[in-house]
């Protein structure tokens, strides 16, 4: 029976700790994804026009490297990749990393979004406020952590609807448990034209994310509903799967790329030049597959999918807003 975990969030994976920090002056926000143990096993897939990125050649299937002990998500475009000095900091501080000199080198890796003009306080001196919140969300790294206004979700936008950070999870009968994590900063929207319903209703479990039934009339294949001014590199969607599935480097990797589609049940349209879509994985390797090889590593990737798809309508539906822009329960009155 397919079910969410307990939380309803990626930490359901046993082993895995999320952690958020913002901060409201700058309206913006780091989260990060941190395996307990490190992971044993780590992907990525890019599929924006305009990624932003740090590391993600370390997590190719031919690179020696095989896990990762963080996945930093964070606002601030290319300043907010500097939130990853911050949790690269902690983390050898804590004595996490590879064992290879004087001091733990941790593997880590990090995507960016786009929310530099969303009305907050950007004139900042000096260093920008990105290496502290990487600290600072780190250091908060636990089971439980807010959606919606929260981490690298904070100050974004997604359509004409305010973003924010997604979660969700789902565990078989097997035992196999997969979680999704994304911040919805889309230049697409996520919901039907005209409708609250959410473009990711098939796959929603319970009420998560207000459980509305579609309109009897289905959008023109033309009709890609409203979305905000289009300015490249200005919109991204980042996200991470995590799995107790054992996997390899290069399972790891097909799963984020079937987590994909995830984007695609849930926002339309998506990877456009506008977008630096992104999906992380990990892997804790706590359980082996049933079916073991390819059938198995494609049973992950579909969960994966469903579960990113869940989280990018939670990220929405639980965020408020921060200006102008509504919130989905502010423009539909829920």
């Amino acid at each position: 029976m397919i079910q969410p975990g307990p939380l309803n969030l990626i930490t359901d994976v046993p082993g895995i700790l999320v952690g958020n920090a913002e901060d409201r002056d700058v309206r913006t926000g780091v989260t990060v994804v941190m395996p307990e143990d490190g992971a044993l096993g780590a992907g990525v897939d890019v599929r924006g026009g305009a990624s932003g990125t740090r590391n993600t050649p370390a997590l190719e299937a031919s690179d020696i490297a095989t896990g990762a002990h963080a996945i930093i998500l964070s606002g601030g475009s290319e300043f907010g990749l500097a939130a990853a000095d911050g949790a690269v900091e902690w983390l050898s501080s804590q004595g996490r990393g590879l064992a290879l000199g004087p001091r733990p080198i941790p593997v880590t890796a990090a995507a960016i979004l786009f929310d530099l003009r969303n009305g907050g306080d950007k004139d900042w001196t000096g260093e920008s406020p990105y290496r502290r919140l990487g600290i600072a969300a780190s250091a908060a790294a636990g089971p439980d952590f807010a959606l919606g206004t929260a981490g690298a979700g904070y100050g974004a936008q997604a359509g004409q609807l305010k973003g924010g950070l997604g979660s969700a999870s789902v565990i078989d009968g097997s035992g196999l448990v997969v979680g999704a994590l994304v911040a919805v900063n889309s230049v697409g929207s996520v919901t039907l034209p005209g409708s609250p319903v959410f473009w990711a209703w098939p796959f929603e479990l319970g009420s998560e994310f207000g459980g509305l039934e579609p309109p009897e009339s289905r959008p023109a294949p033309d009709d890609l509903g409203p979305f905000h001014e289009a300015k490249i590199g200005a919109n991204t969607t980042i996200g991470v799967i995590a799995t107790n599935a054992r996997l390899d480097r290069q399972a790891a990797r097909r799963v984020a790329i079937m987590a994909q589609d995830g984007y695609t049940r849930a926002i339309r349209p998506v990877h456009s030049p506008f977008d630096g879509d992104t999906i992380f994985s990990l892997t804790t390797g706590a359980m082996a597959l049933d079916p073991d090889g390819p059938l198995g590593v494609a049973r992950v990737g579909a969960l994966a999918a469903d579960c990113m798809a869940r989280a990018v309508a939670r990220g929405v539906y639980e965020a408020t807003a921060i200006n102008e822009v509504p919130s989905y329960r502010d423009r539909y009155d829920r």
